[in-house]
């Protein structure tokens, strides 16, 4: 079994952070936000995590480390080494990749970590874990970004100060990059539909949303969700979303 520990923690937090469970080994996660609005996201290891992430801030104060992150997210376990953390730092840099949900900004990583197959076996079930924790954080950099294909079906949302573009996929709706949401929120908002509200702030928050633009791609659960925070109210999204000649998503 592959035990771990996931742990989230601010920027401003890690320089007075003295927490043991972070001096181990593990593998961690630095998210930042590129300057043309690209998210993005160092991928590491280290077997003193902690010594490590104060060392990132070290070379950003000294103009060795260019990019800045606002949060880490680590997973520290009890038998991890230094093999074991390069093999999990390679393999979770080819996946954040593959998944092309964020820009990795981790240069080089060791391909050739000598493992035994029992060893492998159970860092690709930690890595399984990792996914599912870091996604349950608000990080989707291990998922893979919905694409659309020759027969999506691109639907619209206006109003506001909105115009939002998005397609149907498998998680629930993707709105695309560079969709506008609207230039306010209704005060109602926050009392009839505050997990709408909530998540709005968050999204801008985490810069998923800057000057009212999204940055990239992103997946809701569900049509209503992505209108309700495009439009600034509530909203019932197979009714708000529309293809170019007017199509209801009911209808489709």
């Amino acid at each position: 079994m592959a035990y771990g520990k996931a742990i989230k923690i601010p920027r401003t937090e890690v320089h007075n952070c003295d927490r043991e469970d972070m001096k181990g080994a593990g593998v961690y996660f630095l998210f930042c936000q590129e300057e043309d609005g690209d998210a993005s996201v160092y991928i590491g290891e280290a077997e003193n995590v902690l010594e490590r992430l104060n060392q990132h801030l070290r070379d950003y104060q000294t103009g060795k480390e260019k990019y800045y992150w606002n949060t880490a997210v680590i997973f520290v376990g009890r038998d991890l080494n230094k093999a074991l953390i390069r093999y999990l730092e390679n393999r979770l840099v080819e996946i954040a990749r593959d998944s092309k949900s964020y820009v990795v900004l981790t240069k080089n990583t060791y391909k050739n970590t000598v493992m035994k197959e029992s060893q492998v076996a159970v860092m690709e079930e930690f890595i399984e874990n990792v996914k599912i924790l870091i996604s349950t954080l608000g990080y989707k950099v291990l998922l893979p970004a919905p694409q659309a294909t020759d027969d999506t079906i691109y639907l619209y949302c206006k109003g506001s100060g909105a115009n939002a573009k998005g397609f149907v996929s498998a998680g629930g709706f993707t709105v695309l990059k560079d969709s506008i949401v609207s230039d306010h929120i209704v005060p109602s908002l926050e009392t009839r539909g505050k997990t709408y509200y909530n998540l709005r702030n968050k999204l801008e928050a985490d810069s998923v949303i800057s000057e009212r633009k999204f940055v990239r791609n992103y997946e809701f659960s569900a049509p209503s969700a992505v209108s309700a925070v495009i439009l600034g109210h509530t909203s019932n999204g197979n009714m708000d979303w529309k293809t170019a000649g007017g199509v209801r998503l009911k209808d489709l």
